[in-house]
């Protein structure tokens, strides 16, 4: 890929970026983050208390792009077949025909994710991780574009299922957007005082701009070196104390690929230990399941991933 291709690329993620900080003011990480797992191919989990902005950052995202986008409310009610699809019987021409879900889309919403059965949350499975369903026994093929946006409030636990261990790992990445400064709220009401932003807010990018995003981001260059480090960093959660169960090797991948997303951002044309470092924790802590004594005793995911990344020796 030419530096043009590459200089292209980033000037649609910056693009992007700054429009979404037209909505969401004092959420620079946060959008950073979103914008690399979106970038890396990844999909993400956005788990913070109610009112900090997560479904707005998700339709911030969609707006800002030309593609399609769908929200799906997550019920307890809620059946697989209300995600994927379900073949209906036309009674015109006596024959079943498959009417698509949600997740054929290129951005979808999956909100309060927690509040659905493992059965329904399952369904998602294959498609995050293949980007494909299988359907009535037949196979579809989502868009070449599939982003899941996710959203968990982690102090509400009536009428809700703790995501299984599999379905955290297809996460690129987790993480929480807190609370602004007193003045950027301020700044906050302001801009809603008549109307939400939200509305005014138009398109910057294609679909076929962020195609060629996801491309440039796999032309950034990693040494052996670094990968490497990436893989002992995701190794060193196996053997943590305090650690029941590790990060997988799909860490070490999303982790790889969400850092050259980040290094694309930054104006860098390879990757560099800083990069990895600044996306070790929302990319790996989410995937560590914790001994049951460790919880109780102030042991967190977070703090396992922020002590490996201490005692890791960085490449020279």
């Amino acid at each position: 890929m030419t530096p043009t291709h590459l200089e292209a690329a980033r000037e649609t993620y910056r693009k992007i970026a700054g429009n979404i900080s037209k909505i969401m003011l004092g959420q620079e990480a946060a959008i950073r983050h979103l914008l690399a797992a979106l970038a890396a191919g990844g999909h993400v989990l956005l788990e913070d208390f109610p009112g900090t902005g997560k479904t707005t950052l998700a339709k911030a995202l969609a707006r800002s792009i030309d593609a399609h986008f769908k929200r799906l409310q997550f019920t307890p009610d809620l059946l697989p077949s209300d995600i994927l699809g379900v073949s209906v019987f036309d009674q015109r021409d006596q024959q079943f025909h498959f009417h698509e879900g949600p997740v054929f889309t290129n951005i979808l919403l999956a909100d309060e994710i927690n509040r659905a059965s493992p059965r329904t949350q399952s369904a998602l499975l294959e498609a995050m991780g293949e980007g494909q369903v299988s359907v009535e026994g037949e196979r579809r093929n989502l868009s070449e574009l599939f982003f899941v946006i996710a959203t968990e409030n982690p102090v509400e636990f009536r009428g809700t299922y703790p995501l299984p261990e599999a379905q955290m790992d297809r996460f690129a990445m987790q993480f929480t957007l807190g609370y602004v400064t007193p003045e950027q709220e301020v700044a906050i009401l302001s801009a809603q005082e008549h109307n939400h932003p939200l509305e005014l807010l138009g398109a910057v990018a294609t679909l076929a701009d962020v195609l060629a995003l996801k491309r440039a981001v796999e032309a950034v260059r990693i040494s052996p070196e670094l990968k490497r480090y990436t893989v002992d960093l995701v190794s060193a959660t196996r053997t943590a104390p305090s650690v029941q169960l590790g990060a997988s090797p799909r860490a070490s991948i999303a982790l790889m690929k969400t850092a050259q997303a980040m290094a694309l951002y930054e104006g860098l044309e390879f990757v560099t230990p800083e990069q990895i470092q600044k996306l070790a924790v929302p990319v790996i802590a989410h995937r560590l399941v914790l001994e049951p004594q460790a919880r109780f005793s102030g042991v967190t995911q977070r703090g396992v991933v922020e002590d490996t990344l201490k005692k890791l020796p960085v490449p020279a």
